[in-house]
């Protein structure tokens, strides 16, 4: 939005116009400020009657809330000074060490207490990354398509967002290199990689072991720093969890993580793990924003940690969303025509449909709400409004009869909608 010169005259007209948003007084910044279209079916998936195939919500039914309840007591009781009272703008000394074990869980395990920063959840670490790292016009790749909120958060801070092909085995390596050279060429400045390489959100799609170091490997040789967010890795459905990009490469990668999907979201606490280098401009920004983070929330992740079997409720989560993937594929196969595919993802919470060119799912939201059914568009997740003809579905927090009835209903929807686009192009 250009700025607009404002003058007392103009100022005293607008406000005895009792304009309604005085736009005059927003930056050029807020302009890019937007709802992302999860948000946008977020109430809408509430209703009663609706199966809400939509938000991306962990599980929380399984945790044990009396035994929280009793370390939230004991917490205010015996530290409650401490515990509501400002704290470290880094966060405890003794989550930061207890983030470091949760790290080495998934193979990160030379991690210090010194580079890690305590965050509002991962989406505050990446507005902060965006905040030390990018100039307003600066260029960040990402696979496409990518989390919504990251796009919101690029574009609240003005940063140009260039999509990098992904095939089934995530982003492609040969596909990153040629849009470096092409934006450079344009004369851009290109100073991030922002990916999920694990279960992304929203394909379901993971980065082969085979492709992560060259992606890492490409990066360092252009000067790029890589953003690895990573809140579903443990999630893994079955054996091993696949080894984080940060694991061999402490200084050029920039690691997120989060306790919302192993814990719980409503506590609002992630981190960043930042290569030492950059850890006190990162740190002092956080600070800047936050000032602290919540001092009671993160005694009571630490005392989660410390005193609950967390591993064993990150099986448990394993386990019930395996079934539960296992169950949307299943209904996808039963109740869905050959013309459309998707994903079949490891881990994390989300299945990818595509529909045959020519569809848009952005008007099907009405028609399925109609039908008792949310999904979340596909080109909500695209930086470039590309994807019309796919959409995302979750099916990390309904219950296995309810993904089959929310198929079904769905299915007819899009096949009255493929049905249309084939006619439509035939005549």
């Amino acid at each position: 939005m250009a700025c607009q010169q404002v003058t007392p005259q103009r100022q005293r007209k607008v406000m005895n116009e009792a304009t309604p948003e005085l736009d005059y007084l927003y930056s050029s910044r807020a302009a890019n400020i937007k709802q992302s279209a999860v948000r946008d079916v977020f109430d809408i998936s509430m209703r009663e009657g609706l199966v809400s195939l939509a938000g991306g919500n962990p599980y929380l039914q399984s945790l044990p809330l009396e035994k929280l309840g009793n370390l939230a007591h004991d917490i205010l009781a015996q530290e409650g000074m401490t515990a509501l009272q400002y704290g470290n703008g880094q966060g405890t000394s003794e989550l930061r060490e207890a983030i470091c074990h949760v790290m080495a869980e998934e193979f990160i395990l030379d991690a210090s207490p010194e580079n890690v920063v305590v965050t509002a959840g991962s989406q505050s670490a990446l507005d902060i990354t965006c905040k030390v790292f990018c100039d307003p016009h600066d260029v960040v790749l990402c696979e496409d398509p990518t989390y919504v909120g990251a796009l919101n958060t690029f574009e609240a801070n003005q940063v140009a967002v260039h999509p990098v092909r992904v095939d089934e085995h995530g982003l492609v390596p040969e596909a990153l290199q040629e849009a470096i050279v092409a934006l450079r060429a344009e004369g851009k400045t290109v100073k991030l990689l922002y990916t999920i390489p694990s279960f992304n959100n929203p394909s379901g799609i993971t980065l082969s072991a085979e492709r992560r170091q060259q992606i890492v490997n490409i990066c360092k040789q252009e000067g790029l720093l890589v953003i690895e967010d990573n809140p579903y890795g443990m999630l893994k459905f079955e054996g091993e969890f696949n080894r984080p990009m940060r694991a061999d490469n402490p200084e050029d990668v920039l690691y997120l993580g989060s306790f919302s999907k192993i814990f719980a979201p409503g506590l609002r606490v992630g981190w960043a793990l930042v290569p030492e280098r950059f850890q006190r401009r990162f740190y002092l920004a956080n600070e800047a924003v936050i000032l602290c983070p919540p001092t009671l929330n993160q005694m009571l992740v630490t005392s989660y940690l410390e005193n609950h079997d967390w591993k064993g409720q990150v099986a448990t989560y394993r386990e019930l969303y395996a079934k539960r993937c296992a169950a949307m594929i299943a209904a996808l196969e039963e109740f869905m025509p050959e013309s459309i595919s998707w994903t079949v993802p490891e881990g994390g919470f989300f299945v990818w449909l595509t529909l045959p060119e020519g569809v848009d799912t952005y008007p099907l939201l009405h028609t399925g709400i109609e039908a008792g059914v949310v999904f979340i568009p596909g080109a909500a997740f695209s930086p470039t409004q590309e994807n019309p003809n796919k959409l995302r579905l979750a099916f990390s927090a309904v219950d296995e009869e309810s993904i089959r009835e929310g198929v079904k209903r769905l299915a007819p929807v899009l096949i009255q909608a493929i049905a249309a686009a084939e006619g439509a192009a035939a005549s």
